[in-house]
């Protein structure tokens, strides 16, 4: 019978319905029988309301027939054995081993082990097939290494370098301290600084929402600015309170950078959140601006722990295994998803995205912006080490260069022995200037000032230093400057008292101590400023009724007092009178003549 418009449209819509819940022997079959029931020309009716081939729907019309062929065909498959077309390396013999042979010329990887991966890629491979005299596409080539038991696969980051043999035990220890932290409700912070991020129009990993059509616009390429700016983030993780504190800089990462950061968190959080706490245990990597070997790191905690009252312990992780700091899967990866596919055009855009970053577990997080200018290279006297060795650090039995306690206070007792030291050539030996006639202090009040002022003489020397001359003078020591020579502690201390107790003037007593008047000038100054700021005034004998007026006079005065003084001979002349220059008054002041 004729089938109409109408009637061919009712069977697409019907077939557009089954087709979807059957596999191609049923469809065909299916087919088939639609056509068989449609009578003359429904072969034609049913091909053009399917889309499926004439021959499709006159093979399922014989099948619907002959139900003894549906019985014949095997479970499972859809087609007679031997249909359809044969496969490549069936049509093709020697194709199998030529891609062997091919997939053996690029490999890499151990030749002892399963870890092999091929430098080509299909299209080089097909290529090559096919000068081999063996035309096949990309995707044959896919299907056999498959079947031959290659797959596409990225990299795993599993491999780790050369272990620490103390590693597992630095691990214990860790997990030790702060177990015992978090207990006595102390804090504990796993810092670590994070990747620095150049501000500007720079693409970045990730997608995000947005309207259709609409994609964030970044430059093409990644290339820096020379003088752009960039923000040196330093995170510290409260394990306790699963909270995140980020100290943004725009200046260098430095180990005063990561204390500041500390400070900041106590400041702003810590003295809120633990206000009783008397200790603090920070974990972090070895190295970086938290490095186990440098003393900037070390003396920064110093400073820190003083004006905190806490004592602070530092447990660092072994080399290589910074990954297993907390920090790193507990905040800085949720910082960087908030991150993702947003420029960060100033510093205000990556403080407010660390500032939006929670999870669904409650992590917060806080930002600080610290805009200080931190000057890299800054190093620590040998002196100023040695004091935090054996005064203020507080070094575990077990591996003490990772695991330490600085103390907020130094510990009591006498300082070191000092290291005899060899007097210079050109200068009046110490021991010969510490007498009372020349100093008016005994011989041990000085000695006793000299040890009470040491720490702070050594941090008020390291601090000048660093305005002085800034990093790009380390090769100098910081004791002195240029040509001059040295001046140490008990220096300092004899020429304000051959000032105070003689009225020498900075030029005499610089040819006594082999130096420049200049020098004498700001070590007469420094030690007076020291001993105000300690709130020391020695017992002093008064000075003598006539002071020294003349390098004679100096010596007769000496001798009298049997000192056995001598004025050296070097190009730090002393003047042949003591008098004190003045000033004077601008009436008599000649005027200056004008061009």
């Amino acid at each position: 019978m004729a089938t109409g418009e109408a009637d061919e449209t009712a069977l697409a819509a019907k077939f557009g319905v089954m087709r979807k819940l059957l596999d191609e022997r049923q469809w065909r079959v299916y087919l088939g029988s639609e056509a068989n029931a449609l009578g003359p020309g429904g072969i034609a009716a049913v091909a053009r309301a399917s889309g499926a081939s004439r021959n499709t729907v006159s093979a399922g019309a014989a099948e619907a027939r002959d139900p003894g062929a549906l019985a014949a065909l095997e479970p499972g498959r859809a087609r007679k054995a031997g249909a359809g077309r044969p496969a490549a390396e069936e049509r093709q013999p020697g194709l199998a081993q030529a891609l062997d042979g091919l997939l053996e010329e690029g490999k890499r990887g151990d030749p002892m082990s399963e870890i092999t991966w091929s430098i080509l890629s299909l299209r080089d491979i097909a290529g090559r097939l096919g000068i081999l005299g063996f035309p096949v596409s990309k995707d044959t080539v896919a299907r056999m290494m498959r079947a031959g038991g290659w797959s596409l696969q990225g990299m795993s980051r599993v491999l780790e370098g050369t272990q620490h043999p103390d590693r597992d035990a630095q691990f214990r220890h860790i997990s030790g301290r702060i177990g015992e932290y978090l207990a006595s409700g102390d804090p504990v912070l796993s810092a670590d600084g994070k990747k620095k991020e150049h501000l500007g129009a720079y693409y970045r990993e990730g997608r995000s929402w947005r309207p259709a059509g609409s994609p964030v616009q970044v430059r093409d390429h990644d290339f820096k600015d020379r003088d752009g700016v960039r923000v040196v983030p330093y995170g510290l993780y409260d394990i306790a309170a699963n909270r995140g504190f980020v100290s943004v800089g725009t200046s260098a990462d430095t180990a005063a950078f990561a204390v500041n950061a500390v400070r900041l968190w106590w400041q702003e959080e810590g003295s809120f959140r633990y206000p009783g706490a008397r200790r603090l245990l920070l974990t972090c990597d070895a190295g970086g601006s938290n490095d186990c070997r440098s003393r900037l790191w070390k003396d920064e905690l110093a400073v820190l722990a003083e004006e905190t009252g806490l004592v602070i312990e530092v447990c660092h992780f072994p080399p290589g295994t910074s990954k297993w700091n907390k920090i790193e899967h507990r905040l800085f990866c949720h910082i960087t998803r908030t991150w993702r596919a947003r420029p960060l055009m100033t510093v205000d855009d990556a403080v407010a995205g660390i500032a939006a970053t929670v999870t669904a577990q409650g992590l917060k997080c806080h930002p600080a912006r610290d805009d200080r200018e931190y000057a890299s290279g800054a190093g620590i006297a040998d002196e100023r080490a040695r004091y935090l060795e054996d005064r203020v650090l507080d070094r575990a039995g077990f591996r003490g260069e990772w695991n330490y306690k600085v103390l907020p206070a130094p510990r009591l007792g006498p300082l070191p022995e000092p290291e005899r030291r060899r007097e210079r050539a050109g200068r009046v030996p110490a021991a010969v200037l510490n007498h009372p006639a020349l100093t008016g202090l005994q011989a041990a009040e000085l000695a006793s000032l000299a040890a009470r002022l040491q720490a702070p003489f050594e941090a008020r020397l390291q601090l000048d230093y660093r305005i002085r001359f800034g990093p790009r003078h380390r090769g100098k020591n910081a004791r002195g400057q240029h040509g001059n020579r040295l001046l140490d502690l008990t220096d300092h201390l004899l020429a304000l008292r051959l000032r105070d107790h003689l009225n020498l003037p900075h030029q005499a007593i610089g040819s006594l101590l082999g130096t420049e008047r200049t020098v004498i000038g700001r070590a007469v100054t420094l030690a007076r400023e020291l001993l105000e700021a300690a709130r020391i005034t020695p017992e002093t004998s008064p000075p003598p009724a006539s002071t020294p007026r003349t390098p004679d006079e100096l010596l007769a005065y000496a001798a009298d007092a049997g000192i056995p003084l001598t004025i050296p001979e070097s190009r730090h002349t002393m003047p042949e009178g003591f008098r004190t220059r003045t000033t004077k008054p601008s009436a008599t002041r000649p005027k200056r003549p004008t061009k």
